[in-house]
């Protein structure tokens, strides 16, 4: 089996959506498969005293520019969201859902959150439309509605922000290979030399 590398993310975060388009196919250049990991950035933020880029001052108009850069840059297509930032656990917690029945069902799933909110102007805050989009992977609605609504996913998640926190993750996109950690999209270039050369 391919050794892992995890990509830690939130669907909130525009550099995590840029990120989620390119992991997949650099990790198999080398070998490698991705293990995605979603997190809630409120949390990691309450841990780090940051904020959501869009509500920093100076920093945040020159952040709306940068999403649109950097996105033409990988030539990925992007829209800023009109509900933004937004909340997010309802779409985390079904992908831990749907990975623990099958791994490929939830990415693809993941994909379809990221771009329902960063192509097509969706409200994946709105637990409606995570279960459209769970559903339209085959997921039972009802099911999984029912698994949304009790704590058992509520504290998977939880333990998998804390495990996070307690691994060094403090934004998204981070990534981690091998024991050594990127932060952002724009590191990238950096992981598949790394990933190349075995360290750099």
């Amino acid at each position: 089996m391919p050794q892992l590398l995890d990509f830690y993310f939130d669907f909130s975060s525009p550099y995590g959506y840029l990120a989620s388009e390119k992991i997949d196919a650099l990790a198999e250049r080398h070998g490698r498969q991705v293990r995605w990991r979603p997190i809630l950035l409120g949390v990691v933020f309450k841990q780090t005293g940051a904020a959501p880029l869009t509500l920093v001052p100076l920093k945040g108009e020159y952040s709306l520019h940068d999403f649109a850069r950097s996105a033409r840059f990988l030539d990925v297509p992007y829209a800023h969201p009109a509900n933004f930032p937004l909340a997010t656990q309802h779409a985390a917690r079904a992908c831990y859902w749907l990975h623990d029945q099958d791994g490929e069902t939830a990415r693809a799933f993941a994909h379809s959150v990221f771009r329902a909110l960063y192509v097509e102007g969706r409200d994946v805050s709105d637990l409606d439309v995570v279960l459209d989009l769970a559903a339209g992977h085959g997921a039972d609605r009802a099911t999984l509605a029912k698994a949304l609504a009790g704590p058992a996913l509520k504290e998977r998640l939880k333990a998998e922000v804390d495990s996070a926190l307690a691994k060094g993750v403090f934004g998204s996109p981070y990534v981690v290979v091998d024991g050594e950690p990127f932060f952002g999209v724009d590191r990238l270039p950096q992981l598949e030399r790394w990933l190349a050369c075995g360290g750099f």
